[in-house]
């Protein structure tokens, strides 16, 4: 059986001379490529268009990251730097993992590459792993159970990162259609009548035909609501 090759070190595991030049060129290089991946996605992202936005050789930029893995390191940890810690909600631990939630959403909203890599392995950078210590220090309010407070934390997370994977699927499709979600209802409005209209499917024409239409607001705010008191009573606590 081959060896099995030795993962490369993290990039907060080396030195990289903080306060200092390079880590001043370090910082632009991660600002430059947020910049090109909120524009155009992370497809467009490469250390040569990076280079070329700031006006140096591809070469000079490997001095400082070393693979495009350590730059979406870096990257995720500044943009979490970036969103503001809930302020305290006195005992009311629910509000303030309320407030957490909509943190999250708001800062996965104005990166949208960003919630692609929150799907994928946890990032381990400082400001990562800040914001899950503060999250899991208003569970721990709730809960002595370490286990208990991880699956909750868990649970809002992965509920955040759901919600917002639809709105962003819907501002894709727009992008990638042109058609605004109006234009495509009138697109199959004959289909959907006609559906409607056959009386097989009962439930769905009352939601066709009653239903109002939340925003994405609304309906974050409903999820995460019912989500919040589903978890105060598995846990036992107002």
């Amino acid at each position: 059986m081959p060896a099995r090759s030795q993962p490369p070190a993290l990039v907060w595991m080396r030195d990289r001379e903080r306060g200092s030049r390079p880590a001043l060129s370090e910082e632009k290089i991660v600002r430059t490529a947020i910049r090109i991946a909120d524009a155009e996605g992370i497809d467009a992202l490469s250390m040569r268009r990076i280079a070329a936005e700031m006006g140096s050789g591809t070469t000079s930029l490997y001095r400082h990251i070393t693979n495009k893995d350590e730059l979406l390191e870096l990257m995720i940890d500044a943009v979490h730097g970036e969103m503001p810690l809930p302020e305290g909600h006195g005992e009311d631990w629910l509000a303030e993992l309320a407030a957490c939630a909509r943190t999250v959403r708001a800062g996965l909203l104005e990166h949208p590459w960003l919630a692609q890599q929150a799907a994928r392995r946890p990032a381990l950078g400082p400001n990562v792993i800040r914001r899950g210590d503060h999250t899991l220090g208003v569970v721990g309010r709730a809960t002595d159970d370490a286990t208990q407070a991880g699956m909750v934390v868990d649970a809002v997370s992965t509920f955040v990162l759901g919600s917002v994977a639809a709105e962003l699927a819907e501002l894709e499709t727009r992008r990638t259609t042109g058609m605004t979600v109006d234009e495509w209802r009138n697109a199959v409005g004959v289909y959907v009548r006609q559906v409607v209209e056959s009386g097989e499917f009962p439930h769905f024409n009352r939601g066709i035909l009653e239903s109002g239409d939340p925003d994405p607001d609304a309906r974050f705010e409903f999820g995460l609501g019912c989500l919040l008191a589903g978890i105060a009573a598995a846990l036992g606590r107002p």
